[in-house]
């Protein structure tokens, strides 16, 4: 080969099909994705500055993969063992500790820490926790779950996505909850102000000033909010709330509302008033599955920007600062965006029950 020119690449069938399935592999190492490509771009008779400029990379790098390629094939793709101290924890070691973390507990204790599992396998706490960043164990976390039991939860789910992704013509989409007991709590101490190099900081008891309940929907199409506090959240209050509603709503529109199954919502004057107005239509999500009622995220952001950190000497204060995020909400009004479909959900609740299933078999 004259010195300088590029080494010329030559693919067999099954060497083209690994270097293709390398660059669409989900979960590949993007280094190997690239030189894999530009192996191909060899392949197809491209010199080196060509391919580099196609790739974004440099000449340099384009010739070094090439000719790596050229000399080991598909194993010259690889990087090379680096140097370096042995391993001291064996693949066997590895896999005990993997095993223990995940089918034994500690004595005295629900689950392993970092010195708890070192002590046990006699390597250092730096030695267990690279071990289980590896294999995505994190014995420190723990989070909730709980399964519908609604004998019509899949038509639920259809009917309510439905409405998300495809609402009806001349109509309007409200989800509606209550958000009760909301507490106004001022804190026993003055607040300490943000400043450069300190969070704000406020002490750890506070003062009890009563509580209001905020009754809301959600405009899934708009994004807007009607809101309203009333001091208890009753059938009567939640009647009133439907008024509330009836008045904001244009007269030419259907009404399609979701809603949970709390029992006030099923009361017979809530039945008897929905009665009488045919243009509206109520849509109950599953039991246990509040998550499918987009004002459950109003609420969400209502607590992390108005009343997590808020101080309220009254309920007046209270319910001044619900009004005023509502206010903003409405003024600049954002719909969350739901791009989950029907049959997306059931599969990845089918596919969590079998995992469950399959961990407790």
């Amino acid at each position: 080969m004259a010195k300088g020119r590029a080494v010329a690449i030559v693919l067999d069938d099954v060497e083209k099909r690994e270097l293709t399935a390398l660059t669409r592999k989900h979960g590949a190492p993007q280094a190997v994705a690239e030189r894999a490509r530009i192996v191909l771009a060899a392949a197809g008779g491209l010199k080196n500055k060509e391919i580099a400029s196609k790739l974004r990379v440099c000449t340099h790098t384009v010739g070094t993969w090439r000719n790596r390629f050229a000399d080991h094939r598909m194993d010259g793709l690889y990087d090379e063992p680096r140097p370096g101290a042995p391993r001291e924890i064996g693949d066997d070691e590895i896999a005990s500790t993997i095993r223990k973390t995940l089918e034994t507990r500690p004595k005295g204790g629900t689950h392993w820490s970092l010195r708890s599992m070192a002590k046990e396998i006699g390597h250092a706490p730096s030695t267990v926790h690279r071990i289980w960043r590896a294999f995505g164990l994190q014995p420190h976390r723990v989070e909730t779950f709980k399964l519908s039991t609604d004998p019509l939860f899949v038509e639920k789910v259809r009917d309510i996505v439905g409405l998300y992704l495809s609402p009806p013509e001349r109509a309007i989409v409200l989800c509606v909850d209550e958000k009760s007991q909301v507490q106004a709590l001022d804190r026993t101490q003055p607040l300490l102000p943000m400043r450069p190099g300190q969070a704000e900081r406020r002490t750890h008891d506070y003062k009890r000033h009563g509580t209001t309940s905020l009754f809301a929907a959600l405009d899934v199409k708009a994004g807007t909010i009607v809101g309203k506090c009333m001091a208890r959240h009753r059938a009567s209050e939640f009647r009133k709330f439907l008024d509330e509603i009836e008045r904001n709503v244009p007269a030419n529109l259907d009404v399609h509302i979701v809603m949970d199954n709390y029992a006030t919502h099923k009361t017979r004057p809530i039945r008897n008033w929905l009665a009488k107005r045919p243009r509206w239509h109520v849509h109950f999500t599953p039991t246990s599955a509040s998550w499918i009622n987009q004002v459950e995220r109003f609420f969400a952001l209502l607590t992390e920007r108005a009343l997590k950190r808020g101080v309220f000497r009254s309920v007046a204060e209270l319910e001044k600062a619900i009004k005023a995020c509502i206010d903003a909400t409405n003024t600049d009004p954002k719909p969350f965006r739901w791009t989950k479909t029907a049959d997306d959900i059931l599969a990845s609740i089918q596919r969590f029950c079998l995992r469950t299933l399959a961990a407790n078999a």
